[in-house]
């Protein structure tokens, strides 16, 4: 009896490894193992949401399944050629499927207000904007209104693209705004060198930009929440997505060397659709693994966030009480 259950304990063992190494071969990586576990049969019929950067990686994961669940969705993106290709993966993949692409650059103001006035011109209502488009640790560079490009357009650009937006958010309440962030416990927000005018480091200044997206959410939300717009904060965790194109050659091949330890984006996606999608969630907060999470103390420094309102406000020339 006793060797039964040993032989049985055996076989069972053999079939997981077979499974796991089944899945590494699909490219699903070993995060599955230690992903929470979640899922929604929530429908968004008549909804309407927006993703930036959805041409690719968690951005085109997020809008396949809103669109699946009878979102209307508006790819905003830089490079219309990409969108309009992801579109047509998502339209043979989701049967009626109803999106559109829309130019978005938010390295221009211009293009932001341009973006913006067209979906007041032909969108009704808005119950989803996902900030999700980031550039990450690219060399210096900066955007058409000179801001250093990761502070420029993963923060700047996201805020005013917000503000632009708020009113049709608060006219389609409830809506929600999503913020995507990744590593921002090793950022600090350097206000004496915002723009790493007098030192750069790809890395600082990522992490500075993400830091920013969380301060950026802790202030919003007590403002939005009178409107009924929830915020909220997300980070998805390690992802397998061309954001790692500006990494240096050595990283670039341990990432694609030990990629089966990276979430695909389909994983990467899934704390971005719980916030999307999970009732009576509570404003203003971090969610990581599909769960509210901690965030740093800096990322908690409600002066820092105020302060950092005031400067992006008057960096972008708008008010914004």
């Amino acid at each position: 009896m006793a060797f039964q259950i040993h032989a049985e304990y055996k076989e069972n063992f053999a079939c997981k490894i077979r499974s796991i190494c089944s899945d590494l071969r699909k490219g699903k990586g070993i995060f599955w193992l230690f992903t929470k576990s979640w899922s929604s049969d929530i429908r968004l019929d008549g909804k309407t949401a927006i993703v930036t950067g959805a041409n690719t990686g968690i951005g085109k994961e997020t809008v396949k399944d809103l669109a699946m669940r009878g979102a209307r969705v508006i790819l905003a993106c830089r490079d219309l050629l990409k969108a309009e290709q992801a579109a047509g993966d998502i339209s043979r993949d989701v049967e009626n499927a109803n999106v559109v692409v829309r130019k978005l650059d938010l390295a221009d103001t211009r293009s932001i207000c341009d973006f913006a006035e067209l979906i007041y011109n032909t969108e009704k209502s808005l119950h989803l904007l996902i900030n999700n488009a980031g550039v990450a640790m690219c060399p210096y560079s900066t955007t058409a209104d000179g801001f250093e490009t990761q502070f420029g357009v993963n923060h700047l650009g996201h805020f005013f693209l917000t503000f632009l937006l708020m009113d049709l958010l608060k006219h389609s309440a409830p809506s929600r705004v999503i913020n995507v962030s990744l590593a921002h416990h090793m950022g600090k927000i350097h206000f004496e060198d915002l723009n790493s005018e007098k030192s750069y480091h790809p890395v600082k200044a990522y992490v500075q930009s993400k830091l920013a997206n969380i301060l950026f959410t802790r202030e919003l939300a007590p403002r939005a929440e009178e409107m009924g717009v929830s915020v909220y904060a997300v980070d998805p965790g390690l992802v397998k997505t061309d954001i790692i194109r500006h990494l240096n050659k050595s990283l670039q091949f341990f990432v694609k060397t030990f990629g089966f330890l990276i979430k695909p984006p389909e994983e990467g996606a899934y704390t971005t659709l719980y916030c999307a999608l999970t009732p009576d969630l509570p404003t203003g907060a971090y969610y990581s693994n599909c769960a509210m999470a901690p965030c740093s103390r800096a990322a908690n420094d409600d002066n820092t966030a105020s302060r950092l309102w005031a400067v992006s406000c008057h960096l972008l020339g708008i008010r914004w009480k």
